[in-house]
């Protein structure tokens, strides 16, 4: 364990308590016991920063077979608690960090950081500035990040947006925590779709005298609902649609001049909402890209003998999946499981990836099944390297959103409407009254978009997402503005106090040690900055960006209630000192947790 001074590094509490426990615990007998207790963090500060259930399982569980072992006084849980204590307290007398451990009826086991190592963790926030929370956990290997992914000749909706910034806030975590990361936007550029637009208008060429170049995003997803409207009355339409496909992958020349024109039209309307959403990518490549790959991957197939004929199409049996996986459909036609075959196997020769994320719909669970059980299957990935991050569908009054039935929400409508909420936010609240028309419009701008993600990203990528514009854009409650507002609110007290200057631990030490005793608000913010790090790399490992939403909520409303319980300026000397410590740490870690999540921030409201 580390001794008294390794300061210069976060060090990684939770992993050196539960080795501690371990040990403990084989000391008293349990070694040949597989015993999984939790050690988190206590909602409650008062129950200390990491508690633990191992005595009362560990008691529950194996006391018949390890009284033997144990001493007689040995009758419940807490008394176990306080055995494995004294085994504790001989490993942790070198490592100050831990300040106190006790036991606590039933059985649970408290851990208590030190104030010193707290206030030195609040150094580190105002020294390593930009990079606190982060780490080189990932030593620089790679990881690639399938994300957004929309589909050409739609406009981008709002079911997209999940995929999207819950796709960027990975990649900001990844690379944070010194991994490489690759984003790669994986358009829906190719597939049978094509041929229904190809097909449409081609009709509207001959009936309205269209011109393709005149075109807008709008006008294509139109002709993609009305096809489907006139193929209710014309089923041949299907046909048509199908050999129109056809001549696109063929190479036919007029197909494929007027799918470039679609697809130019679309990634012109996409750059401009990611530039609204401060998203981008390493690499943006679609399904077309992957068409000259398919047939390498139908030969990997062949020679490992798994693909078959059924009726017409080419198919993989999958074992234990009665449904297989299509390859090429019966009229030749080939699948996107097919291309995203070809981009697994590009991307692993490529990258060498140590994981391949797909962040993606939970209604395409089925088809990611499918799709990692034949890459093993054909030897392109083990086992574990690739993760489908299933998220909720947002939902509208009608249920789930569809294209088909004509009724997308526009993605850039909804952004419209929620800068113009935040204008409106703004006013009533009287927030930006001493600003500029166009500070006015910034700030309108950046809270208004920050508030949609935000009240995406604060929940847990698994469930479902209903829009409520008031639950979005508040100055209360867990929100995006209630974040920002109280960064700003950090960074209006620090303006008023220029000469803070901390620059050493004896720096800090000397404000904190020996004449002043901070409060339990002032620790208890403290003791929250102090787990930011060991959030992130459980939003890491969970792909669970809202995990660092919520922590942010959290510090919010620690730093918001010691605001207006406590003065900050005017009390002077050490406890002055203190508390613009405090606040310029909360600034600090707020503004990298939002940076994580592709929230900006503001230096005032």
């Amino acid at each position: 364990m580390h001794k008294s001074g390794c300061y210069n590094r976060i060090v990684d509490i939770k992993k050196e308590v539960g080795e501690a426990i371990k040990k403990a615990l084989e000391e008293l007998g349990f070694s040949k016991f597989k015993i999984d207790f939790s050690l988190e963090q206590p909602e409650n500060l008062a129950y200390g920063d990491y508690a633990t259930n191992v005595a009362m399982v560990a008691f529950k569980r194996f006391r018949p077979k390890t009284d033997r072992s144990l001493d007689e006084k040995v009758k419940n849980p807490l008394d176990l608690a306080r055995k494995i204590i004294e085994k504790l307290n001989k490993q942790l007398s070198a490592f100050s960090i831990i300040a106190k451990v006790e036991a606590v009826p039933p059985g649970f086991i408290n851990f208590y950081l030190s104030q010193d190592y707290l206030f030195t963790t609040i150094l580190r926030s105002i020294v390593v500035k930009e990079k606190f929370g982060g780490s080189q956990m990932g030593k620089g290997k790679t990881v690639v990040i399938d994300y957004s992914s929309p589909n050409i000749a739609k406009p981008f909706g709002i079911g997209h947006l999940r995929s999207t910034i819950i796709g960027q806030a990975l990649c900001n975590i990844y690379s944070f925590l010194g991994y490489r990361v690759i984003g790669d936007n994986h358009l829906g550029d190719w597939g049978t779709q094509f041929g229904a637009l190809l097909c449409q208008i081609k009709l509207k060429i001959k009936s309205e005298k269209l011109k393709v170049e005149d075109l807008t995003i709008n006008d294509l997803e139109r002709l993609y609902v009305e096809f489907h409207q006139e193929v209710e009355k014309n089923p041949d339409l299907e046909v048509e649609a199908r050999k129109w496909f056809k001549r696109l992958e063929d190479g036919d020349e007029e197909a494929e001049r007027i799918w470039q024109i679609m697809v130019d039209i679309s990634m012109k309307e996409f750059k401009r909402i990611y530039g609204l959403l401060g998203v981008s990518f390493d690499v943006v490549l679609g399904e077309s890209f992957y068409v000259d790959k398919m047939a390498g991957v139908i030969a990997d197939a062949q020679d490992k003998g798994i693909i078959k004929e059924s009726r017409g199409a080419k198919v993989i049996n999958i074992p234990g999946v009665e449904t297989p996986a299509m390859l090429v459909k019966s009229d030749g036609a080939t699948t996107y499981f097919l291309r995203d075959l070809a981009a697994i196997k590009y991307r692993e020769k490529k990258w060498r990836p140590l994981l391949m994320i797909y962040e993606v719909g939970a209604d395409q669970i089925f088809h990611f099944h499918q799709l990692f059980a034949v890459a093993r299957m054909l030897g392109y990935l083990s086992e574990g390297k690739l993760i489908h991050v299933a998220h909720g569908m947002v939902r509208g009054l009608g249920g789930k959103l569809s294209t088909r039935l004509g009724k997308t929400i526009h993605l850039e409508a909804v952004l419209a409407e929620a800068i113009g909420r935040a204008e409106e936010l703004a006013k009533k609240a009287g927030v930006s009254k001493n600003l500029s028309l166009r500070e006015r419009k910034k700030v309108a701008k950046i809270v208004g978009i920050g508030a949609v993600k935000y009240s995406d990203l604060k929940q847990n990528p698994k469930t479902d997402v209903i829009f409520d514009w008031d639950k979005i854009l508040t100055l209360e409650g867990n929100a995006g503005p209630y974040l920002q507002y109280t960064y700003a609110r950090c960074k209006s007290v620090l303006s008023k106090k220029e000469n803070l200057f901390l620059s050493t631990r004896d720096d800090v030490m000397k404000i904190i040690l020996p004449k002043y005793q901070p409060n339990f608000d002032e620790l208890a913010i403290a003791r929250i900055i102090c787990h930011f790090e060991e959030v992130v790399k459980e939003a890491a490992k969970s792909f669970s960006p809202n995990l660092i939403a919520n922590f942010l909520y959290d510090l919010s409303q620690k730093y918001n209630n010691f605001y207006n319980q406590h003065r900050i300026l005017g009390e002077g000397g050490k406890k002055e000192q203190l508390r613009l410590l405090l606040t310029l740490a909360v600034a600090q870690t707020l503004k990298n947790g939002l940076n994580l999540l592709g929230i900006d921030v503001l230096e005032k409201m």
